[in-house]
């Protein structure tokens, strides 16, 4: 049963009105966003939205995008299976778990305005920042498919007047290395550019016992150019960027599930007890450490990502109340991502995704105020090509003792090629003075054209164990779906600090095709999915008091209808891998709530708090191809309760202003896949961070930490328990510390 109701989340700035009358008059910063294309007040908006500015970004030590689910309510972001793969990003209940390279995640990212693509390019390193703001529900008119859950918009500082710049060093636990800079210069009185560059070197805070891997960890080095032109009636923002990643994947860990693998009559560890010196994987592998941070694993995997592009961006003054504006983007990305996923030093199961991709999107928009009106309308088209050139290398060290289907390497390779065109418009009808009326509506026709080619080396000859290729499958088509997204909303202002909104949208995911590893032709034939929908209902408020303190909440509901679910289930086949598949088998319904509050105690002291809640996040019917029901099983990584906080404290010393921040962001127990398997569950926690900060004149030192208590925690836990008789451990990050010193000129 829903728990909450219109009418409570609409008297809560009531309620606790009292209590905030008591904040400092001190001003809070009025925070701006784009989450309509187009710079408002936050207040003004009839979305959630929460925002995180670019002074908590570099004072906290937030190297890339993973890391901002531990300031947002109800957004979780894992790097999935290790760094270097596909992200997997949930807001709300709402995303997918799925390492595969050619997938696309139904939470969009937007960097300066432009789409990023597909779940690969989601990676993203975030230096010299202006913003980024967290849309939650479905963002389908102005951000169009792919966008079920919600949208991240990343905005980087734009060149503006002035010649200046600084450099960033920074040093930590575990061989951290970082360099940063700006420099920001004016050509005339109309343009300006800014270049901007990052360089980070470090090694994981997971560790390997096996002496004969090399050491894991990567070098990052991420390049932005930037050109901004002011004139009478237009303006033109282009930027050009490159970026070169290169190291050793993460190492995984081998989490055993059996006291005795003896096949005639295995004798399984309970799920509190897996992973432990007394359990082990069916080939009898433990690591031998009680270090939950320690593996051993011949993890000799190299991973290597190119990436380059750019962004255009001009717009048209037609009069004092209009403008024309089009984007283009452009962006490359070549990728090699080695694997281990036996967690052994054996030879089980090792491979490769390869990966290159090409981006093209572009989007033109006339958006005009009509007295207190305001009416936005615009075309999109969009089109991906994506190479993949994948393997994966099974029981390698048990070719000529196993039988030849078994010791199998598989060579899956697709070309996928997404076209999409889209017409949106908005409108936004300023009723009277406390009412306004907002409708839009967007039209997109896609197409996804796939081509899939595998391929087999096996022992075909007794004694030759290099094997021989054989083509195994060869499968082409297209998926085809249009439709129509949307959105009404209702805002009522009583006065000019309280906004009270409702809202019904639907969003879209696109179909597709799943490229990933298939163990026959006719899963390959099965293999295209299509879309699904998000229907939402969300009541809101937005609440703030002479600039004091701003306090904003939601209530939500949604119907989740034709889900792709990624499932990953046992074979048939005794000791062969899982079939990984991705189909529309699910319909869910999901409700929560989330309230965020900033409040300034006094000039120094001010806090932030993000509570988010999720009673209901599953599966009202869910039938795996196996046959087995699934329903009322929760969503993966979707906790029930989740919270960030942070105090944070400045003082004036010796001419100079030191400030403190600690803060913490806790996560309720979660399961990793749809199955509610307790062996891939992750157990309640809490992470806390801090930093220092003393700036003086053009100097700032700064001391930050992040997990302090070395929490124990999981990006991921894959199951090959049928397999391996062990589930894959991705780790998640142990205690770092570092200092950073900063000279602006």
């Amino acid at each position: 049963m829903f728990k909450l109701s219109a009418i409570s989340i609409s008297i809560m700035p009531v309620l606790l009105s009292s209590f905030l009358s008591y904040a400092a008059n001190d001003s809070i910063e009025i925070i701006e966003v784009h989450a309509q294309k187009r710079k408002q007040n936050i207040e003004d908006v009839s979305v959630s939205i929460s925002t995180i500015s670019a002074d908590r970004i570099a004072r906290q030590g937030i190297k890339d995008a993973t890391e901002l689910g531990h300031f947002v309510a109800n957004l979780k972001i894992s790097q999935n299976a290790a760094e270097g793969t596909p992200p997997a990003i949930n807001i709300r209940g709402i995303g997918l778990l799925d390492y595969n390279t050619a997938n696309t995640s139904p939470i969009a990212m937007y960097v300066d305005g432009v789409s990023v693509g597909s779940a690969n390019n989601q990676i993203a390193n975030l230096f010299d920042i202006e913003q980024v703001e967290v849309l939650k529900g479905p963002q389908g008119t102005l951000f169009g498919r792919n966008s079920t859950g919600g949208a991240l918009l990343v905005r980087t500082k734009r060149p503006d007047a002035g010649n200046y710049g600084y450099v960033s060093l920074g040093a930590g636990t575990d061989d951290w290395r970082r360099a940063q800079g700006a420099y920001n210069t004016t050509i005339n009185d109309e343009s300006a550019i800014r270049f901007a560059f990052n360089h980070a070197d470090y090694e994981y805070t997971s560790y390997n016992l096996l002496e004969t891997s090399p050491e894991a960890g990567l070098k990052q080095s991420d390049l932005r150019l930037s050109y901004l032109g002011e004139w009478d009636n237009w303006s033109a923002f282009v930027k050009g960027y490159y970026g070169h990643w290169d190291g050793i994947v993460q190492p995984v860990g081998n989490i055993g599930i059996f006291k005795d693998p003896n096949p005639a009559a295995p004798v399984k560890c309970s799920p509190s007890e897996a992973g432990s010196a007394g359990c082990v994987d069916s080939f009898g592998f433990n690591d031998g450490s009680d270090d939950f941070w320690a593996v051993s694993v011949n993890n000799d995997s190299p991973h290597l990502s190119i990436y380059k592009g750019w962004t255009a961006e001009l717009q048209w003054q037609l009069n004092e109340d209009a403008f024309v504006t089009y984007s283009n983007g452009f962006n490359r990305l070549d990728r090699d991502h080695t694997f281990n996923c036996d967690g052994s030093p054996q030879r089980l199961c090792e491979g490769e995704l390869g990966l290159k991709s090409e981006l093209v999107t572009n989007e033109l928009r006339y958006q005009s105020q009509l007295g207190e009106d305001y009416w936005t309308i615009g075309l999109f088209q969009y089109q991906e090509r994506i190479y993949q050139n994948n393997h994966n290398d099974i029981l390698r060290d048990f070719r000529g003792i196993f039988a030849p289907e078994l010791t199998t390497t598989f060579f899956y390779d697709n070309e996928i090629v997404t076209k999409s065109i889209a017409l949106f418009s908005q409108y936004e009808w300023q009723v009277n003075e406390h009412h306004m009326l907002t409708i839009g509506a967007r039209y997109s026709d896609e197409s996804v054209e796939y081509d899939s080619v595998s391929r087999l080396n096996f022992i075909t000859t007794p004694g030759e164990l290099a094997g021989s290729l054989i083509p195994f499958y060869t499968v082409n088509g297209e998926v085809k779906d249009d439709g129509f997204s949307g959105k009404v909303a209702w805002n009522y202002t009583p006065h000019d600090d309280l906004l009270i909104y409702y809202s019904l949208a639907n969003g879209t995911k696109s179909g597709g095709y799943n490229g990933g590893l298939l163990s026959s032709k006719e899963q390959a034939e099965l293999a295209d999915y299509g879309p699904e929908e998000t229907l939402s209902h969300e009541v809101g408020f937005k609440f703030s008091e002479e600039d004091a303190y701003f306090l904003s909440g939601a209530i939500f509901y949604y119907d989740y209808k034709n889900q792709q679910v990624f499932m990953n289930q046992a074979s048939s086949t005794p000791n062969a891998p899982p079939l990984q598949l991705l189909e529309n088998v699910g319909e869910s319904t999901i409700y929560g709530a989330e309230l965020e509050l900033e409040y300034l105690f006094t000039e120094a002291v001010t806090s932030r708090v993000a509570i988010g809640y999720i009673p209901e996040a599953n599966f009202e019917e869910f039938i795996d191809p196996l046959g087995n029901r699934l329903t009322d099983n929760r969503l993966p990584f979707t906790s029930e309760w989740n919270i960030s906080a942070e105090l944070d404290y400045s003082y004036e010393l010796n001419s100079g202003e030191l400030a403190a921040v600690i803060g913490v962001d806790y996560q309720s127990e979660y399961y990793f896949d749809q199955n509610q398997n307790p062996y891939a569950m992750q157990a309640s926690y809490a992470l806390w961070r801090a930093n220092v900060t003393y700036q003086y004149q053009q100097w700032q030192v700064g001391l930050w930490g992040k997990n302090l208590f070395d929490k124990e925690y999981s990006h991921l836990k894959f199951d090959l328990s049928s397999f391996l008789g062990m589930l894959e451990d991705f780790k998640g990050e142990g205690q770092r510390i570092g200092v950073d010193v900063t000279y602006n000129f």
